[in-house]
């Protein structure tokens, strides 16, 4: 049949290229299914380790949570015998928080103390001391405030409740307790008062000269001498201060501050919130009360400053930081500032402030033996050298059981 009878007809006649499509079609389809075979043989992802590991242990774990797995009831017994280990653990973590802080205020102390060697600063004779002593724990620290005017108040106090000789080392050797008077120099340096000192201090052997020049108006300055100086010549978990015409039992002191021993920050003491007093020419004027806020304001709260008691680290930060420690003219609101901005416990004792007889007499009786006692109307015994002996007798611990405490 001719070509154009098939035109006449309506119809186009078969090509050659349409069969050449239809092959070229099929040839690709069978191409692209030999690729997908073939790919799928060479990129195959070979199972790694790991992902092995964890795709069983998270089947497992689903397992365990659909209920299907038998082995959850001993899950559940492991899980009460953990439970029964968190306050172990508790107590694991309170101990190590306590060391790491321990730590790290070593440390910036040693890197302090490396500055002021660098720097040329002296290093006083009074922080030179023997291995044995820095190798030696302390539970704690005394110091006893005096000034050169106070000899009959420092020998009141050697009669009474500060052990003497023999006893004085034993305590430091048995119980771990320092117990020093405190004083710095006088204006004129090497004078008079100087040398009484140094002669009553070769006779009993029991003051910490600072490097500190005395005066009324200078109590936070010298605080922060002491601390310092303090903590780099003893290794003590606490650091005590406390007034010369204060009465202390020792052995009921170093028994309270061990039930805080495990905690990093502690400073305990009666804590009070008394008024900036803004009036010129009155006891315990602060000069900087506008710092306070408007006049009539009451100070943060603090320890009283007759006796409180400061954990090793804090005492250390006082150290590295007594340059730039702001100073109050009260020394008490002084250490309460250095202390209010820090991660710190505030621990409010009423026992470091009983009253003299019958109020700590009263409170012995009753098994609650004093810590500390005085008069808050004379900011310590009123006529301390006259009567501390009877304060000492009625609201005395007694000498047995200040060698029996266990601290």
């Amino acid at each position: 049949m001719s070509t154009m009878s098939w035109k006449l007809r309506g119809v186009e006649p078969p090509s050659r290229n349409a069969v050449s499509r239809r092959w070229t079609i099929l040839f690709c389809i069978a191409c692209f299914c030999a690729g997908m075979l073939f790919s799928d043989r060479m990129w195959s992802v070979p199972e790694i380790k790991g992902i092995s590991r964890t795709t069983r242990v998270d089947g497992d774990n689903l397992k365990l949570v659909s209920g299907c797995d038998p082995s959850i009831k001993e899950v559940d017994e492991e899980s009460t015998n953990v439970y029964g280990e968190v306050s172990k653990t508790h107590h694991a973590i309170q101990t190590l928080d306590k060391t790491i802080s321990n730590l790290e205020m070593e440390l910036a102390a040693a890197k302090a103390a490396q500055e002021s060697i660098l720097n040329g600063s002296p290093v006083a004779g009074d922080l030179k001391f023997s291995e044995s002593t820095k190798k030696r724990k302390y539970l704690m620290v005394v110091g006893i405030n005096t000034a050169f005017s106070s000899r009959k108040r420092r020998d009141s106090v050697r009669a009474t409740w500060m052990p003497q000789g023999d006893k004085r080392k034993k305590l430091e050797e048995e119980k771990g307790i320092v117990v020093r008077f405190v004083i710095g120099h006088s204006a004129t340096s090497g004078g008079i008062l100087d040398r009484a000192v140094e002669a009553e201090d070769r006779r009993h052997g029991d003051i910490m000269r600072l490097d500190h020049v005395e005066g009324y108006l200078e109590l936070s300055a010298k605080t922060k001498t002491f601390f310092a100086t303090a903590v780099s010549s003893w290794d003590a978990e606490f650091y005590v201060k406390v007034d010369d015409d204060v009465h202390v039992n020792i052995g009921t002191l170093g028994t309270t501050l061990g039930r805080h021993r495990l905690k990093p920050r502690v400073y305990i003491g009666c804590m009070k919130s008394g008024p900036v007093l803004a009036q010129k020419g009155v006891r315990y004027h602060e000069p900087e009360y506008w710092k306070f806020g408007e006049e009539g304001n009451k100070y943060f709260r603090h320890a009283t400053g007759q006796l409180y008691a400061i954990s090793r680290d804090l005492a250390t930060y006082i150290s590295i930081n007594q340059h730039v420690l702001h100073k109050y003219v009260n020394e008490d609101v002084s250490l309460g500032s250095w202390l209010l901005g820090l991660d710190v416990e505030h621990i409010d004792d009423r026992r470091l402030c009983c009253g003299t007889p019958p109020d700590c007499e009263w409170k012995a009786q009753a098994g609650n033996v004093c810590v500390a006692s005085f008069d808050w109307s004379c900011s310590g015994i009123c006529k301390s050298v006259e009567r501390i002996k009877e304060v000492h007798r009625r609201c005395g611990e007694g000498e047995n059981a200040l060698w029996s405490a266990v601290f």
